[in-house]
């Protein structure tokens, strides 16, 4: 199929494993035994009755009445918001703390942009009892204080990331750099579909939950398993690549990627991968990233902390060259504006990610009858300083 990887790792030309030496046969490991792990009958029940009895999945399907009767369309929101630690981040990092047990790690590290893959890790390593060091920029740890208090409060230790412009991509930095020097007892979980090989497949797989319900529930619903359009934001690329996952192969299901377009792609306040990024190795695979003339990556901005990535997975390096979705760079003002506006509308306040896809309704025109599913990837309560000092209120 073409948008799942290849046995070399690859999502067509995109993805791969370049990695130091040092990490070589750690990687090689994983990229051995994941799928086996992930497929065992033992591993797939406890993961699922987490999922159920502590994440609190299935997480509803909301038509959300007023803002379908706004764009005159049928639009329906997958509550992500509503699992445990307020995103879809979770999906992913209990499968990846049950796996690292599994291979026997006693140290998980990950790094986190808006904080809510920090959490999520963080929570887990404390239902595990594992010992947990988070990797966060220190301009993402002054704006979004409540999750590092959340992570504080969980047990996990957070080492701020002190170079460049101190957000995501610093963040990962120092992630791989701890790993390098400390691979053998340490774990580092990726929060996105970023990475070398296996981790964009394996945080995939994970996080496809969220699609298999969105059949399920508009079966029941509608009557139909297929949505006509799928909205979702990217950053990395964790939460849409959840939200597609069951629909890529599906061409009648169009796809709508909301990246963050900061203050607007012919600025350089940007993180607009699909609309200046090149091809280049970054962070361990090869993908589209914002980059300068000797190939170094280029500093990204958006208002949110999650989408301030200068590249995106694989997969959506792919989905970019084949035209399988359709790729809006939302600025700030719209993002900020459409969070403000389902407030107002449905009485939900979501992350400032979550806005961005949101927004990208704007920018479509819909039939009354299609059926639009916007992924609600995480709630905004991490974002109401925020909220509160653009709009003074």
């Amino acid at each position: 199929m073409k948008y799942q990887v290849n046995q070399a790792g690859f999502y067509g030309d995109f993805g791969g494993a370049f990695i130091p030496p040092t990490l070589q046969p750690i990687v090689a490991e994983l990229q051995a035994m994941y799928i086996e792990i992930m497929e065992e009958p033992t591993f797939q029940a406890e993961y699922q009755k987490l999922l159920a009895d502590y994440v609190g999945r299935p997480t509803p399907l909301y038509f959300a009445e007023r803002l379908s009767a706004l764009y005159n369309t049928k639009v329906y929101l997958k509550r992500e918001d509503l699992c445990h630690t307020g995103a879809h981040k979770i999906n992913n990092t209990i499968g990846q703390v049950l796996l690292a047990k599994r291979l026997g790690k006693k140290k998980i590290i990950a790094e986190t942009g808006a904080g809510q893959h920090g959490v999520a890790t963080a929570t887990v390593c404390a239902l595990a009892g594992l010992e947990c060091v988070v990797f966060m920029g220190a301009t993402d740890i002054e704006r979004q204080a409540p999750n590092v208090a959340r992570m504080k409060m969980l047990g996990a230790e957070v080492r701020a990331a002190k170079t460049g412009t101190q957000t995501l991509k610093e963040a990962v930095d120092e992630a791989l750099l701890y790993w390098i020097e400390n691979p053998t007892d340490t774990y580092y979980l990726i929060g996105s579909v970023v990475g070398p090989h296996p981790y964009p497949d394996m945080v995939g797989r994970f996080q496809s939950v969220i699609s298999k319900e969105i059949k399920q529930q508009l079966l029941e619903k509608e009557g139909v398993d297929k949505p006509n359009y799928v909205i979702a934001s990217v950053g990395g690329g964790s939460n849409a690549t959840g939200a597609f996952y069951e629909f890529l192969e599906e061409e009648s299901v169009k796809l709508i990627v909301a990246e963050g377009g900061g203050f607007g792609v012919d600025t350089n306040q940007t993180a607009a991968t699909s609309f200046i990024g090149k091809p280049g190795v970054l962070h361990g695979s090869k993908t589209l990233f914002m980059q300068d003339e000797t190939g170094e990556p280029l500093e990204a901005y958006s208002i949110s902390a999650g989408l301030d990535y200068p590249g995106f997975g694989p997969l959506f390096a792919l989905m970019k060259q084949e035209d399988r979705a359709e790729f809006f760079a939302i600025k700030d003002a719209e993002a900020m504006e459409a969070g403000l506006a389902l407030c107002k509308l449905e009485g939900i306040i979501p992350a400032i990610e979550s806005s961005h896809a949101l927004a990208a309704l704007q920018h479509k025109t819909f039939l009354p009858t299609d059926i639009v599913v916007v992924n609600l990837s995480g709630r905004g309560d991490k974002d109401l300083q925020n909220y509160t000092n653009y709009f003074q209120l």
